[in-house]
């Protein structure tokens, strides 16, 4: 592809404009590309992304032939319900040799009788009747790559069909955002490189420092958790056989994500261990012989011994939620809106379906011939999302509490609760549905 390196000055319109290229905002244009303006028209939609992302085909404006990743190399844990969404945007097929399969999720709390056993064999689903898996487990930079494989296999299929003009995405990369000026029929955009945009909706896909929601004045409301996530992807003597550990410790949780076989390797896990931030920094100092010691120690025989630690890295976690998801022809989603805890795996998903409910909506509203940064449009959009956001941010922050402390009634009631969760079925489907997406 063509990389343009003269950036023009004069004020470019699209009808929207998405701040951020990582996963949200990717999977939003690819979520975009399919809709049509009341003339029948593709969208025009614009990416501004500070890194290099250095797409395969679309248009791009860049200063620089250098590259780098947007997509770091974490894991993901995808719902059911994610996944087939990636089916229907055609991103699936990229990725379904690199997804590893949840077939089984057991839950623990180490030195307790507390333990749930989920089994996807044993769940059905309005839609899609008995699983497979009920989640699957993706490295971020091979999702990534999917989705832009996704958006140049689209841009082609349109060109083949009709005419370049069809090539409706821009990007322009490496840039952002350096100031943002509202008005009554459009959102002016100006970046660092001076290129002038104007947009009839902004669409803030820019994480959880994001450029749009500070631009807008948009409070947080933030709730320190006082832990560190110490992330890494370990190999083990026993195969994990496609089952996801949750360890509740007394130093905090400790999830084990079963990750897809490559040559050379062993049976290989994404571990994510939650702990105090001295915690996490005591335990990041120590060799690779020492760590996995204690490791062992915390996590069990579950699978074996540890054979092999990869590179760690240390995030610290909070609760961070904007108090407004819209403001005038903006609209904030995924770690823009709300940035949640790991423990129950739900913050990609959650903002997964942050973008397919705006399409959705903006589908809607061009099917009736509307404007698509009408207020009134994007609250009915805000107001759809507002209960599932309250469910899982509620749900991922009672789980903290309860799992991250050692206080005997919580210790009790937290083990007859995996009790109740393992036997009583309408609880365990409910709860399982809930992990699927559903």
């Amino acid at each position: 592809m063509e990389v343009s390196e003269n950036i023009t000055t004069n004020k470019q319109h699209f009808d929207v404009v998405i701040s951020g290229g990582g996963l949200s905002g990717s999977l939003m244009a690819l979520s975009l590309l399919p809709l049509k303006t009341h003339e029948g028209k593709p969208l025009s939609i614009a990416i501004i992304e500070a890194i290099n992302a250095k797409p395969l085909s679309q248009n791009t404006h860049s200063n620089q032939k250098t590259s780098e990743s947007v997509f770091d190399d974490r894991v993901l844990a995808l719902s059911h319900a994610s996944a087939q969404y990636l089916k229907q945007l055609g991103t699936w097929s990229y990725i379904q040799d690199h997804a590893q399969p949840i077939t089984d999720i057991h839950i623990s709390d180490r030195g307790y009788y507390g333990k749930a056993r989920i089994k996807a064999e044993d769940h059905l689903t309005a839609n899609h009747g008995k699983v497979d898996a009920v989640g699957y487990v993706i490295e971020m930079s091979k999702l990534g790559l999917a989705i832009q494989k996704s958006l140049t296999e689209q841009s082609k299929n349109k060109v083949k069909a009709e005419t370049d003009k069809l090539n409706n995405l821009t990007w322009f990369t490496p840039d952002a955002i350096e100031q943002i000026k509202w008005h009554p029929a459009s959102v002016d955009i100006t970046l660092k490189s001076k290129t002038q945009l104007s947009a009839s909706l902004l669409i803030g896909c820019d994480g959880v420092n994001s450029i749009c929601r500070q631009a807008a004045n948009i409070d947080c409301d933030k709730s320190d958790y006082g832990q560190s996530a110490l992330i890494t992807n370990v190999s083990t003597k026993l195969a994990h056989q496609g089952v996801a550990y949750e360890r509740f410790t007394e130093s905090g949780p400790i999830a084990m994500l079963p990750m897809v076989k490559v040559a050379n390797e062993g049976s290989r896990s994404s571990l994510v261990w939650t702990l105090t931030p001295d915690q996490a920094d005591e335990i990041n100092a120590l060799t690779d012989d020492e760590f996995k010691t204690k490791l062992e120690h915390a996590f069990g025989s579950w699978l074996g011994g540890i054979e092999k630690v990869g590179k760690r890295h240390i995030y610290p976690l909070s609760l961070v939620q904007a108090q407004e998801q819209i403001f005038h022809r903006m609209v904030l989603i995924g770690n823009a809106s709300h940035t949640i805890h790991p423990i129950a795996g739900q913050g990609f998903n959650l903002g997964l379906r942050d973008v397919q409910s705006l399409a959705k909506s903006l589908d809607k509203t061009l099917a009736e011939k509307g404007d698509i940064g009408a207020f009134n449009r994007l609250t009915e959009y805000a107001i759809s999302r507002k209960t599932d956001h309250g469910h899982i941010i509620n749900l991922t922050d009672s789980l903290v509490t309860l799992f991250s402390n050692e206080h005997f009634p919580l210790v009790a009631g937290r083990n007859m609760g995996l009790k109740v969760l393992n036997y009583v079925p309408v609880i365990k489907n409910t709860f399982v549905n809930k992990a699927m997406g559903y």
